[in-house]
């Protein structure tokens, strides 16, 4: 994995990041941009993009770019892959940072909502990250995919989410694997609530965060900590410490684990 090592300075790296136009993703670009990286966002709204691309300009001294990209759509994801090779050039870091959740029993919930969320959070990710992880043989890469404590600690009201999200945590684990051999590093990020717009969608009630205050997590600081890890062999980034605990309790003991789950970490 020396080779990697030349990922650590990002300067002129072409660093692609999905659902780039808010959260995490723009927290991560941003942090991409101050790097020096060649950042390019991509998600469905091109005005909020545009906003991000400028800023990045700015704070990287190179060119910034911006696409519009449906994570849930096969087609539309090749379209913006092959646009990125011929346009930037070919990819050195890719970070998943699309998704969405919703807070609501799998009874009530709408089959053609449990349908694109599967689309979103996983087969997304599966399918451009297949795509990237192609075109980086040969070279170093990075590949980051965000996954989510509730991949590893599943709760009431959010059974579909956190069925994706193990999902995309198993997809890593068998990725990493993988793609070793070609110098290609997978982290898999799982983090607990983050305060981002993430939950204008999923939380209906609109008070999961101030419920959770003392374990929610600051965008930036995630961002700076994933940028950081771009060229290091990190296999998982778990936060915060206290749910990353609790998610090696529930593993060892499960009984305990789901009365904890229903209790103490049932804040919806």
């Amino acid at each position: 994995m020396k080779k990697l090592a030349a990922l650590k300075n990002l300067n002129e790296k072409v660093v692609v990041i999905t659902g780039g136009s808010s959260g995490i993703g723009r927290a991560c670009a941003f942090q991409a941009a101050q790097r020096g990286a060649v950042v390019v966002v991509a998600a469905r709204n091109m005005e909020k993009l545009e906003t991000v691309r400028r800023e990045c300009q700015l704070l990287s001294k190179h060119a910034a770019y911006a696409y519009t990209l449906d994570i849930g759509d096969p087609d539309s994801i090749e379209t913006f892959c092959q646009a990125v090779t011929t346009q930037v050039g070919p990819i050195d870091v890719l970070i998943n940072a699309a998704g969405f959740g919703n807070f609501e029993n799998t009874v009530d919930t709408d089959p053609k909502l449990i349908e694109k969320m599967i689309r979103v959070n996983l087969l997304g990710t599966i399918y451009i990250t297949r795509l990237v992880a192609r075109s980086m043989m040969g070279r170093p890469g990075h590949i980051f995919l965000l996954g989510s404590m509730a991949g590893k600690i599943a709760t009431a009201k959010s059974a579909i989410y956190s069925a994706s999200k193990f999902a995309v945590v198993g997809y890593a684990n068998g990725l990493r694997l993988e793609l070793r051999p070609f110098n290609i590093q997978v982290t898999t990020i799982n983090p607990g609530p983050v305060d981002t717009n993430f939950f204008n969608i999923a939380d209906k009630s609109g008070n999961y965060l101030e419920k959770v205050g003392q374990i929610t997590l600051d965008p930036d600081k995630l961002a700076q900590r994933m940028i950081n890890a771009v060229g290091f062999t990190v296999r998982e980034i778990n936060v915060p410490l206290i749910m990353n605990v609790a998610a090696h309790f529930y593993d060892l003991f499960p009984r305990v684990g789901d009365y904890l789950a229903s209790t103490l970490f049932d804040k919806k």
